[in-house]
């Protein structure tokens, strides 16, 4: 399960990864919420994660927030949010201040595979259609166990795919855009259980990521006429491009290629 990639490859693609998910492009095609089913998802994974308010969550690859604050309000639960972009935690930060909710939540620059807290930190970790671009998954796994508790839970959504797709989804692009990396549920749930994790549940929503493909698609024509009409600018996208990667998505997952999953595990008592 380790990635074959050096440091400095692995540390390029994360800025990739960053870097995209800041970008106008990424806020105009996903909104707030970057990963398929939206809030109503992470409802799910709070729900199956059994949050309370006396829960502590590290939320990994955090965003600008979106899910922190929303399982805070709903679940009471008290969060620290992770991510590699620092122009990500600042604004998180902002609008935890905005929002009147810092004194329960609170972000921090780090990485996935250096998690930067303490041995058995939290009582759940949650990592939303962001594992799947983590160059080191073990380690991450890894990470996730040791700031966990004993018996804490860490709960994934993310991207599935079988093992061919067609050239567009295998590029880096795709890589970058949380596709050419994904893996099977069984090859996540193997990662988990590697990491000393011992699985819990598995569902599958691939319904919410054909929704999300398709909204994109839209919003990719809509965006393409607002360029046309230069009532947006959006340097150096490659619509034509963008388009035929939505539409092969969609085929994929249509053809069962790719799919959206959510895994629940939990850290053992002991690990003998």
């Amino acid at each position: 399960m380790t990635s074959e990639l050096n440091s400095a490859d692995s540390k390029s693609i994360k800025q990739c990864c960053a870097q995209l998910y800041e970008s106008d492009l990424a806020n105009i095609l996903l909104g707030d919420s970057f990963h398929p089913g939206g809030l109503r998802l992470t409802e799910r994974l709070g729900e199956l994660l059994r949050l309370t308010p006396e829960s502590r969550v590290l939320d990994v690859a955090s965003g600008t927030g979106t899910s922190a604050f929303f399982l805070a309000e709903r679940f009471g639960c008290h969060i620290v949010g992770i991510d590699y972009s620092s122009q990500n935690i600042t604004r998180a930060n902002e609008l935890a201040d905005t929002k009147g909710l810092a004194f329960c939540v609170r972000f921090e620059r780090g990485d996935a595979e250096r998690i930067p807290f303490p041995d058995a930190a939290f009582d759940a970790v949650l990592c939303e259609c962001a594992f799947c671009t983590f160059p080191d998954k073990f380690t991450a796994a890894c990470e996730f166990a040791r700031v966990l508790r004993p018996k804490g839970q860490v709960g994934l959504s993310d991207l599935t795919r079988g093992p061919l797709l067609s050239n567009e989804l295998d590029s880096l692009l795709a890589w970058i855009a949380c596709i050419a990396d994904a893996q099977s549920v069984e090859n996540y749930a193997d990662c988990l259980r590697s990491a000393g994790f011992e699985l819990g549940r598995v569902e599958l929503h691939d319904q919410e990521l054909t929704e999300m493909v398709q909204q994109i698609g839209m919003k990719l024509l809509s965006a393409e006429v607002l360029v046309g009409l230069k009532k947006l600018v959006l340097p150096g996208v490659d619509f034509t491009s963008a388009k035929q990667m939505a539409k092969s998505a969609l085929t994929a997952i249509q053809k069962g290629q790719l799919g959206y999953a959510v895994l629940i595990a939990a850290k053992p008592d002991r690990i003998d």
